[in-house]
């Protein structure tokens, strides 16, 4: 009787254990889908601040300065002092060694355009004035000025010494080319040292 009252609580404790509703596990995360969710969200956050970024403008260029090159071994001539008299007036320097001449009678023989035959010999003569600070003497004279024909010319020595405000006739002797034609030789002054005057006279013929 025990032995049959035994088993029937056994059998009845197997049965309720049966009919008991078996536990639920816990759902097992997806990996995968925790690593989209988190990227998703990362994406989400980067285009929200992108979206609220505004960009800072860079400051306006300013012009680049011009560098102006000066010349290397530049040398500015000092300054030339003119005298100055009394009451204002300025005074022309006046030069060691020149000569002027009147237009009208510098010519003293052999005017501008005087026929000659070819190979003629002549002397020609012209009146000029030492308007200079210096005497003219030794060494003083006419030399070709490199001017057109020279024409064989060979200067006269001066007859004497010219003192400063002195007029004086220099010469020189030509021979005309041989060919027909106008012919134009210009001469200067120059001093003893071959340093020439700036001023120069010409002679002017023609050949037939």
């Amino acid at each position: 009787m025990k032995t049959n009252l035994i088993v029937l609580i056994l059998l009845g404790a197997i049965l309720i254990a049966a009919c008991a509703p078996a536990s639920t596990p816990a759902p097992t995360q997806d990996i995968s889908l925790i690593q989209t969710a988190a990227a998703q969200t990362v994406i989400a956050n980067f285009t929200a601040t992108a979206s609220s970024w505004t960009a800072t403008p860079l400051p306006a260029q300013t012009n680049t300065p011009t560098l102006t090159l000066i010349p290397a071994n530049t040398v500015s001539a000092p300054p030339t002092a003119t005298p100055t008299l009394l009451g204002g007036i300025t005074a022309t320097p006046t030069l060691c060694d020149a000569l002027t001449f009147d237009p009208a009678t510098v010519d003293v023989n052999v005017p501008d355009n005087t026929q000659m035959t070819a190979g003629q010999q002549f002397v020609k003569t012209w009146r000029v004035r030492n308007n200079g600070s210096c005497t003219w003497g030794a060494g003083y004279g006419l030399v070709y000025a490199g001017y057109s024909d020279q024409m064989s010319g060979k200067a006269q020595a001066l007859a004497g010494a010219v003192a400063p405000d002195q007029e004086v006739e220099v010469s020189v002797q030509f021979i005309a080319p041989s060919k027909a034609g106008q012919y134009v030789s210009a001469w200067e002054m120059a001093n003893a040292s071959g340093r020439v005057f700036p001023k120069v006279i010409f002679v002017k013929i023609i050949v037939k």
